[in-house]
C-alpha cells in the first residue's frame, strides 16, 4: 500500500510541476507577443500578462518601467529631431532672400568699370554665392525629402522615367561632350513606384556623373529591376566612393558640389523600398539603383 501512495504523491508534484512549466512558458509567450507590439508601435498600454504567478508578474513590471522609459526618450528624439528638421527648413528658406539681393547687387557691379584686380575679387564672391545658393536649395530639398511623410506610389514605367531623366540632361550631357551609352530591355519594366522621387533619384545620379566623368557616360537597366549608371571616375577610389552617400561628403574635383545630391537619392530609395550601392572598379565609378518586384520594407 505504501509503495502506491508514495507513487501517487510523485505523480501528482509531476503533474503540478508539469502545470506550473506550462503556465510560465504561457506567460513567458505572452510577454514575448506583447514586448513585439509594444516596440514597434506607439502605444502606452503596459505588458498584462493572465498568470499570477509572483516572478512572471515581476519581470513583465520591470520590463514595463523600461519600455515607459523608451517611449519617453523616442518622443523626445522625435520631437528633437523634428525641430531639426523644421530649424534647416527655415534657415533654407529664410536665406534665399538676402542670397538672392547679394546676387542683384553683383549683376549690377559687374556692368561698372571696375579695376581688374577689382573684377577678379567680384568674380570669386560671385562663385562663392553661387555655391551658396546651391547648397541652400539642396538643404531645403533634402530637408523636404525627410520630412516628407508618404511617397505617392503609383504603376510606373521605369524605363520611360529613365529615358525622361536622360532627355532632361541633353544639354548638359552635350557641354561636356558626353554621348551616352544606353541600354535598355524592350518594352516597358513596371513597377510600384513614385515617379516624380524616381526622377529625383536618377537625375541625382546623372548630376554627379556630370560633376565626376571622365568624359563618358554608361546607363542600363533589366528586366529585374536594376538600373546602373557607370562612368569613369580615376580621381575616386574604393575609399571615397563609400562616403559618396553621406551628407556634405564632396571630393576635389567635384566643383559646385554639395554633398547632398546622392545623399538624397540613397534616401529617397531606401523609402521606396529599393536599394541603392555605389562601387569602383578599374578607375570607374558604378552606381546601381534596384527596384525589385517586392519591395524591402523601407527605412524610416
Amino acid at each position: 500500500m505504501l509503495p502506491w501512495l508514495i507513487c501517487g504523491g510523485l505523480a501528482a508534484i509531476v503533474i503540478v510541476l508539469l502545470v506550473k512549466l506550462w503556465l510560465l512558458r504561457r506567460s513567458l509567450d505572452e510577454m514575448l507577443d506583447q514586448l513585439g507590439e509594444r516596440l514597434t508601435q506607439d502605444t502606452n498600454s503596459p505588458i498584462f500578462l493572465s498568470t499570477r504567478d509572483a516572478h512572471a508578474r515581476k519581470l513583465a513590471a520591470e520590463l514595463n518601467i523600461h519600455l515607459k522609459e523608451l517611449r519617453r526618450q523616442r518622443q523626445r528624439f522625435q520631437q528633437g529631431d523634428t525641430e531639426l528638421k523644421n530649424a534647416v527648413t527655415n534657415i533654407a528658406h529664410d536665406l534665399r532672400t538676402p542670397l538672392t539681393a547679394i546676387r542683384g547687387y553683383l549683376d549690377l557691379m559687374e556692368r561698372e568699370e571696375l579695376p581688374e584686380n577689382a573684377r577678379r575679387y567680384l568674380c570669386q564672391i560671385a562663385n562663392r554665392a553661387e555655391a551658396m545658393t546651391r547648397l541652400t536649395e539642396e538643404l531645403f530639398r533634402y530637408s523636404l525629402a525627410v520630412d516628407q511623410p508618404e511617397l505617392v506610389r503609383e504603376e510606373a514605367d521605369l524605363r520611360r522615367i529613365l529615358e525622361e531623366s536622360l532627355v532632361s540632361f541633353y544639354a548638359s550631357l552635350s557641354q561636356r561632350g558626353i554621348t551616352p551609352d544606353i541600354s535598355l530591355p524592350d518594352g516597358p519594366v513596371v513597377r510600384s513606384l513614385d515617379p516624380s522621387a524616381v526622377g529625383r533619384i536618377f537625375g541625382n545620379i546623372i548630376s554627379n556623373a556630370l560633376k565626376y566623368s571622365g568624359g563618358d557616360l554608361a546607363v542600363s537597366l533589366d528586366r529585374e529591376g536594376n538600373v546602373t549608371f557607370s562612368n569613369t571616375a580615376r580621381a575616386l577610389d574604393p575609399i571615397t566612393t563609400a562616403r559618396l552617400f553621406d551628407r556634405f561628403y564632396t571630393v576635389e574635383t567635384g566643383q559646385g558640389s554639395t554633398g547632398l545630391g546622392l545623399s538624397i537619392a540613397r534616401l529617397l530609395t531606401e523609402r521606396l523600398g529599393g536599394a541603392i550601392r555605389a562601387e569602383h572598379r578599374e578607375g570607374r565609378l558604378y552606381i546601381t539603383v534596384s527596384f525589385p518586384e517586392t519591395p524591402q520594407a523601407p527605412s524610416v
